[in-house]
């Protein structure tokens, strides 16, 4: 099993999907890291050598924020708005949505299970 930047990707996926399972690279960074490494779409990371997986592991170190450090520095990023009091970081104090979306009917997924109000039945 091939362990690049913390994450055990699956052997039996072709490279370019099993890239996908690190936080903070999709479909397009990972066929970007394939075509600079230099594999082909098709192979399948059980295929690799293991020089194979040091290089990749060693283009995603120098070029890619992933994992703990992409989740620090997002985390980072909303702990600086809801320092600053500003409008988004209010939204994330509430558990709102943040960029500008309904909440009268919509928005379940962020505001959580709907609840009755006391008295409200005619």
């Amino acid at each position: 099993m091939a362990r690049i930047a913390g994450v055990n990707i699956p052997t039996a996926k072709r490279v370019v999907i099993a890239l996908t399972y690190i936080h903070g690279i999709g479909d397009a960074k990972a066929k970007e890291i394939c075509d600079k490494v230099g594999i082909p779409a098709e192979r399948r990371v059980n295929e690799l050598s293991d020089a194979d997986v040091i290089q990749i592991r060693e283009s995603i170190d120098a070029d890619y924020v992933v994992e703990g450090d992409l989740r620090r520095e997002v985390s980072m990023n909303i702990k600086r708005l809801l320092d600053m009091g500003i409008y988004r970081g209010l939204r994330h104090r509430r558990n709102l949505p943040v960029r500008g979306q309904r909440t009268h009917t919509n928005a379940r997924t962020r505001k959580g299970p709907a609840r009755a109000i006391a008295g409200k039945k005619k």
